[in-house]
């Protein structure tokens, strides 16, 4: 009998462990969330479903497709997209937003400001504004900005002018800088729907993979 007692003992262990990882309560992943700010080209205007299609649902996907972590998170994104918005529109309407928790906050206006020929610096004291906000209500959010340019028959001092506020703040309030949102899909028809400004589903895909190059690192 005396043999049989080491295999008995280690039995008798396997069995107690697990029953105790039995008992261990599952871990709930954590919920954090990612809000996309912008206008009609985050709301995905003009597509069949943005829902699906326009770059916020498809960075939903990207951040489903991430290997699990430890501990578990799970990413939630919010298309805060309102087709016609202005930074000043932003302004107002941030702090409805803000009413959730909030990790990462894209902020992704001015186009609109820009084609009525806003002067950038009312512009952006708007953006300021709401970087502001967001910092005041999450301290710990990180905030990503996208910038916009505008076509050359904006004036040559307009369109410099425009370009430089977004750089100008990603530098003094250690913002993550998108130097543009339409980079590669801009002007490109293949890109467009027929008005010529806001991208199709392929150009929602390259909008999204553009993000993701810089958004990446903030998930980890």
């Amino acid at each position: 009998m005396t043999p049989a007692r080491p295999s008995l003992l280690r039995l008798g262990l396997a069995l107690f462990a697990t029953v105790l990882a039995s008992a261990a309560p599952a871990v709930e992943p954590v919920t954090k969330t990612l809000v996309c700010f912008g206008d009609s080209l985050t709301a995905g205007y003009g597509l069949d479903d943005p829902a699906l299609d326009a770059y916020p649902a498809l960075l939903q996907r990207k951040l489903d497709a991430l290997p699990p972590a430890v501990p578990a998170v799970r990413w939630r994104v919010i298309n805060a997209g309102l087709s016609g918005e202005t930074t000043s529109g932003g302004a107002r309407r941030v702090d409805w937003i803000l009413r959730q928790p909030v990790d990462v906050f894209l902020l992704a206006l001015g186009a609109n400001d820009g084609l009525r020929g806003i002067d950038p610096a009312v512009s952006k004291k708007s953006l300021q504004t709401i970087v502001d906000r967001v910092r005041a209500r999450y301290p710990d959010a990180k905030i990503v900005i996208a910038g916009m340019m505008m076509p050359p028959s904006m004036g040559e001092d307009y369109t410099r002018e425009f370009a430089a506020m977004y750089p100008a703040l990603a530098e003094k309030d250690r913002l993550t800088l998108v130097p543009f949102l339409l980079d590669g899909v801009g002007g490109r028809s293949a890109l467009n729907q027929a008005d010529a400004i806001h991208p199709n589903p392929a150009g929602h895909a390259l909008i999204a993979e553009n993000l993701w190059a810089r958004l990446q690192p903030l998930f980890r």
